[in-house]
């Protein structure tokens, strides 16, 4: 695959992500209320929302940072797509014990799940590209 679409895929996914985080970070509130989902797994929590911003804002950067820095790129990449992993995992698990139903991993697919296989795809193709060289 061409570097320029790992790169691209890398930096998209890495703007949304901080974006986020921002949006996280300096108006929680509005982005409880208007992230599809949200609203109806808790209560609003300013505190809480701003922790997860700041941890978008680092996913972001990492992501961004290793799209230009290359020779450290799968390490870079490796931490931020395990939590975001996680995260994904974690949303699966609230609808097998029935805290939420599957219509949930529709609402939270581009959010949740998209980011997660993105970061997990392109860690395999830059650790692949390492073991090919």
């Amino acid at each position: 695959m061409s570097g320029k679409v790992i790169t691209s895929i890398a930096v998209l996914l890495g703007l949304a992500a901080l974006a986020n985080g921002v949006f996280m970070l300096f108006y929680p509130q509005q982005w409880y209320w208007s992230v599809p989902g949200v609203p109806d797994r808790g209560f609003y929590n300013q505190h809480f929302i701003r922790d997860i911003g700041m941890l978008y804002m680092l996913i972001g950067g990492a992501f961004s940072y290793g799209a230009f820095y290359t020779r450290y790129r799968f390490q870079i990449w490796l931490f931020p797509t395990l939590w975001l992993s996680c995260h994904t995992l974690f949303h699966f698990w609230e609808v097998l014990v029935g805290i939420c139903g599957p219509i949930f991993l529709l609402i939270d697919f581009a959010g949740v799940t998209l980011p997660a296989l993105l970061g997990l795809w392109l860690c395999w193709h830059v650790k692949r590209e390492q073991i090919d060289a």
